[in-house]
């Protein structure tokens, strides 16, 4: 944590661990309650979270009436960290210990968290990546000297302090499928290394309308491996929640899922206006994994839900056995009642996940601000909710 004189703060990673490790905090959110709506802080129990937009903040001369508990620390958040500063002196003036959020949601919204997986025989090094704003999860896998980025963020700042970190060359940048909530900053990493971007073929147009996308992907198949150090990663075809939606098996013993399969639920097929025939897809892929995937193969998805999906060490992932008793998705055994609880579960979407799609198979141009502005909000991939 930091502090500067003129305006206490705190950055978004100093935060992201003082939640993680149960520091008692309150969160101050200044910006109006429909921004707020959008997206939040929300590792901190709602008792601890108070929305009180800036402007009336300011006009208090005491705490009475604010609901802050003057005996836990503060955390001020605005949108970009500038008003926050302001208001955290002020909360300091009338009785607080505040402190200013440096970057603000914007900087929340991109913070990612990494956590060091047990690698399989083929890795030396297997990190998992916690964007805990969106709710989502991307991977590093390091062998030999050699590393693969699977589902990266526009901002991949972390994964190469990550890669450097253990001493590997990035040699490849993968994404699972083409995200609909957020901007995968996975072609902007590969053309930036000078190193190839691997897509399912399907997945290169856009899924609205069949537009083909201006891609430089190098297309992987059902069945192709993408080779780094000793590690060959297979590609498996699971499509439904997109058509090109792959899995990445890496030695039988771990299978990056994407949003095919998540550890609570699974991928959505609704999001492209082709909800029957992506359920039968992904009834498919279903299928097909509960007959070739060892109940020992732990899952790693491209999203969660919440902390309930997480392990004791915050990691989010589980042996396919375990998802097989637990996971709704996985308890039926014909196709029709499974397409039945999928239609059960359908709902409305951010309309920005449209334009996202559209960003992310090269056919719309969007800046950094507009990017951070489509994809606020924690992901709402999976099916029954996040």
């Amino acid at each position: 944590m930091t502090n500067d004189p003129d305006a206490p703060a705190i950055s978004v990673l100093d935060l992201a661990r003082a939640l993680e490790y149960g520091e008692p905090l309150q969160i101050v959110d200044v910006r109006a309650p429909t921004r707020v709506q959008q997206g939040r802080i929300d590792l901190v129990h709602d008792s601890r979270f108070h929305n009180i937009v800036g402007s009336t903040l300011i006009a208090y001369n005491a705490l009475d009436g604010t609901g802050i508990d003057p005996s836990l620390p503060v955390v001020v958040v605005c949108g970009h960290g500038h008003d926050s500063k302001r208001l955290a002196l002020h909360l300091n003036a009338i009785g607080c210990r505040a402190r200013s959020l440096t970057g603000g949601l914007s900087a929340w919204m991109r913070v990612a968290m990494p956590r060091a997986l047990q690698p399989p025989p083929s890795l030396d090094q297997f990190v998992q990546f916690d964007r805990l704003g969106k709710g989502a999860l991307g991977y590093l896998l390091v062998s030999d000297g050699q590393a693969l980025v699977v589902d990266p963020p526009l901002e991949a700042s972390s994964y190469l302090e990550a890669a450097a970190d253990r001493g590997a060359r990035i040699v490849g940048v993968a994404d699972t499928h083409v995200h609909a909530d957020y901007v995968s900053g996975a072609t902007k990493l590969a053309r930036a290394l000078g190193v190839p971007y691997h897509l399912h073929a399907a997945d290169s147009f856009y899924a609205y309308d069949g537009t083909p996308g201006r891609l430089e992907s190098q297309a992987i198949r059902d069945g192709s491996e993408i080779r780094f150090g000793r590690c060959a990663a297979r590609v498996q075809h699971t499509p439904g929640h997109t058509e090109g939606s792959v899995t990445y098996l890496v030695d039988d013993e771990i299978a990056l899922t994407g949003d095919f399969l998540f550890v609570g639920s699974i991928g959505r097929p609704d999001l492209a206006g082709k909800t029957a025939e992506w359920t039968a897809q992904l009834w498919r892929s279903v299928e097909r994994a509960k007959r070739e995937w060892p109940s020992t193969v732990r899952i790693y998805p491209a999203h969660y839900g919440g902390d309930a999906e997480r392990n004791a060490d915050r990691s989010v992932g589980a042996p396919f056995g375990q998802l097989l008793q637990a996971n709704p998705s996985l308890q039926f055994s014909t196709r029709e009642p499974f397409a039945a609880w999928v239609e059960s579960k359908n709902a409305s979407f951010p309309e920005a996940y449209k334009r996202i799609k559209a960003v992310n198979v090269a056919l719309v141009d969007v800046t950094d601000e507009e990017a951070e502005e489509l994809e606020i909000g924690r992901n709402e991939c999976a099916l029954g909710g996040r």
